[in-house]
């Protein structure tokens, strides 16, 4: 081969051949069917075993209590990224803090399950089962058997530990943990129990009277984390507000009750929160009420007994200004010292609110002792009289105000709603969302319809067959004596061979392209022979590379050239030649090198071929290798040779027995037998190596079984027949 040759052969190894790759799909479509087969196969029992999935969801909306100054920011806080409040009310939603209090008041901490539906038992007849969790018990049913669970608490060690619940029935039932006995109990009557494990505090209301069930106090974290994880919760469009809630699960009723609790909740939460503050005003005010009234009512006490003791005094103008003064600055100072109370529950001294109200309070204080001082100038009766009538009208003024502040705060408490609201309540599903049923189906087509393809492709990638005949004669330097084409003949005389009748194919169709092809090998032969003998041994590396086929069919297209053949199976292992003649293996090689028979008229049978004679393997021995070597093997060989003009022989593998190398020194002419796509390269190396260092040349190769529209390394393709024509 030229290096302009050698260099084009690699280049077309580089290339992908998608017209072989095609029908390599097409040849090996079984196991395309196998994988498509095996995959549906798969998505019916993962839809069998799957539950399906059902989802709810539910609006809310959040307003937004923009101030002034938010106001007059605009469309501006857009653009500075200002943080919507959902976003907030988001995480708030998923908190433990709402999730939390949603599972207690439905007790969804209670897992209640059976043995009936693990994976096994789904497999088989998947069972379905009602599961109710309420506020006052937890209902579930599976078959027949039942429970009706009202309580269930567990300390720390026992939380997230699935406990086994057994009906014992007389209304009995025990808990177990890992086979071993916690408690035994009655239905219907409140247990607790202090175990080794710690205390289990539980109320059955009612169950079947046998079966097994198992129980799961959930920790709030756990709990929540799979409530968390099954909700979704997202802002529809930018900065509106509003908030899209979606639960998953497989109970659809359960999950309805679930999302709508959870939004109740949330609700509640954020009213209770907006009215914190007046909460806690209201509170400051119901405990300072008493104490004015008091006060109102010991200065009352005090400003009539005065009077009564010194008759009524007629009270100038100026005591007038002055009681009138001293009652407002009294008062004032008095509301603020309430104003201080209340913020300095919330707020340090530091707080610049504080800070303003104690400036307040002493500059009154400034005011009130000038006040005094003045006051101080009046007659004694006088001015004690004022005294006592400021004190009765400041605690009038203050314990009114006061009073009337707490039934306003009252009211506003009774009118307080939250900034969110509840625009849809979550609605029962009717259809699940997954699995789809005929999406999996299609899925698992193309998947397996994708598998089967990837493992023809990496079967082919890993088993990479010889499909270009240059290959060997670049690598080997072995000539290509012949290219055998596939037949589809011999496929049909294959299937009426199982059924007892003939399948050699030179007999059944002499214009087979096949058999053509093993003419020009004849004729190939016919000139190459060497005059060393007239043996000729069809051999090949590897099991299943059509070897019998090719020297049954070539001995007959020699015997058809008006030439004595003899054709002998010396595959004393797995010889199977006598099917291409319709005989039994009954006596043969094996026997003549034993010298349990040395007459050859008996050992060889004619055939339906004229010129063709048979020499079978006989029965197998167990030492082959060691019967070749026998002097009777080179007995045969040169009384066959002086007999007929031609003895063909077949060989085991060269790869799987050392036979086809010492019958290889006999013959004069030694073929091999390489099959397309099947045959790798290396093999067929190291069984020429074999040969080679046994002293055997190999004349040339029969590259056999060539698909149609395969190329062969000479630049045509198989696709034309000439047959005669006949009447």
């Amino acid at each position: 081969m030229t290096v302009s040759n050698t260099q084009q052969h690699h280049e077309l190894d580089d290339t992908i051949d998608l017209k072989e790759l095609a029908r390599t799909l097409i040849k090996h479509w079984y196991w395309i069917l196998l994988c498509v087969i095996v995959a549906v196969a798969l998505a019916v029992l993962y839809l069998r075993v799957t539950k399906p999935v059902y989802a709810v969801d539910g609006l809310i909306q959040v307003e937004s209590n923009k101030n002034a100054s938010a106001a007059l920011l605009g469309d501006l806080s857009s653009v500075m990224d200002v943080k919507s409040p959902a976003q907030t009310e988001i995480e708030l939603l998923k908190s433990r803090f709402v999730l939390g209090q949603a599972l207690k008041n439905l007790k969804l901490d209670i897992g209640l399950s059976s043995p009936q539906e693990q994976l096994t038992q789904r497999v088989r007849q998947p069972l379905p089962h009602v599961l109710m969790h309420s506020p006052k018990h937890v209902f579930y049913q599976i078959d027949r058997t039942y429970i009706d669970l009202a309580r269930l608490d567990v300390s720390e060690a026992l939380l997230d530990q699935r406990l086994t619940l057994t009906l014992k029935g007389n209304k009995t039932y025990q808990i177990s943990l890992n086979e071993q006995v916690l408690l035994t109990g009655l239905i219907g009557q409140a247990t607790h129990v202090d175990t080794p494990m710690g205390t289990i505090d539980l109320l059955v209301n009612d169950a079947s009277s046998q079966g097994t069930l198992f129980l799961v106090k959930k920790s709030l974290r756990s709990a929540a984390q799979d409530l968390s994880s099954r909700l979704s919760v997202s802002e529809k469009g930018k900065l509106t507000g509003i908030l899209a809630l979606s639960y998953q699960g497989t109970n659809p009723t359960l999950i309805t009750q679930t999302l709508n609790e959870i939004m109740q909740v949330y609700l509640k939460q954020n009213v209770e929160r907006r009215s914190a503050e007046t909460q806690k005003t209201l509170a400051f005010l119901k405990a300072q009420l008493p104490e004015l009234k008091d006060e109102l009512e010991a200065s009352e006490r005090r400003y009539n007994e005065f009077r009564r003791q010194n008759n009524t005094i007629d009270v100038t103008k100026e005591s007038e200004l002055l009681l009138m003064q001293s009652v407002s600055l009294k008062t004032t100072r008095m509301e603020l010292e309430q104003k201080a109370a209340e913020l300095k529950a919330r707020f340090t001294d530091e707080y610049p609110l504080m800070a303003e109200v104690n400036a307040q309070l002493a500059e009154l204080a400034q005011e009130n002792k000038k006040l005094e001082q003045r006051m101080t100038q009046i007659p004694e009766i006088q001015r004690l009289y004022l005294q006592l009538f400021r004190d009765v009208q400041v605690n009038t003024e203050l314990y009114t105000s006061l009073l009337n502040s707490y039934q306003q705060l009252k009211v506003v408490k009774a009118s307080e709603i939250g900034n969110v609201r509840v625009i849809d309540q979550a609605v029962k599903p009717i259809d699940p969302i997954k699995p789809k049923r005929s999406l999996v189906l299609m899925l698992s087509v193309l998947l397996g319809g994708f598998a089967g393809t990837a493992l023809i492709l990496l079967k082919n990638l890993l088993f990479s067959g010889i499909k270009d005949s240059s290959l060997i004669e670049s690598r080997l330097g072995l000539s290509i004596l012949a290219t055998v084409p596939r037949s589809i003949m011999q496929r049909k005389l294959t299937r009426r061979f199982r059924k007892g009748q003939q399948h050699l194919l030179a007999a059944q169709d002499s214009e087979d392209m096949a058999i053509e092809s093993l003419r020009s090998l004849r004729t190939v032969v016919h000139f190459a022979a060497s005059g060393r003998n007239n043996v000729i041994l069809i051999t090949g590396p590897s099991p299943s590379i059509g070897k019998s086929f090719i020297a049954a069919n070539f001995a007959a297209v020699m015997a058809q050239m008006g030439k004595s053949v003899v054709l002998i199976d010396a595959d004393m292992r797995r010889g199977h030649l006598f099917n291409y003649f319709e005989l039994e293996r009954g006596v043969g090689l094996s026997e003549y090198l034993q010298g349990k028979e040395s007459n050859l008229d008996l050992l060889c049978h004619k055939t339906n071929v004229e010129g063709l004679e048979f020499l079978n393997t006989g029965a197998i021995p167990p030492n082959p290798a060691e019967l070749l070597l026998n002097e009777r093997f080179n007995t045969l060989m040169d009384e066959l040779s002086s007999t007929f003009d031609f003895v063909i022989l077949d060989s085991p593998p060269l790869l799987a027995a050392t036979d086809g190398v010492i019958i290889g020194r006999k013959a004069g002419l030694t073929l091999m037998v390489a099959r397309y796509g099947h045959t790798d390269i290396k093999e067929l190396e190291v069984a020429n190596n074999r040969l080679v260092q046994a002293g055997v040349t190999v004349q040339g190769v029969v590259f056999n079984d060539i698909q149609q529209g395969a190329g062969t390394g000479y630049g045509y393709q198989y696709g034309y027949q000439y047959r005669s024509h006949k009447s």
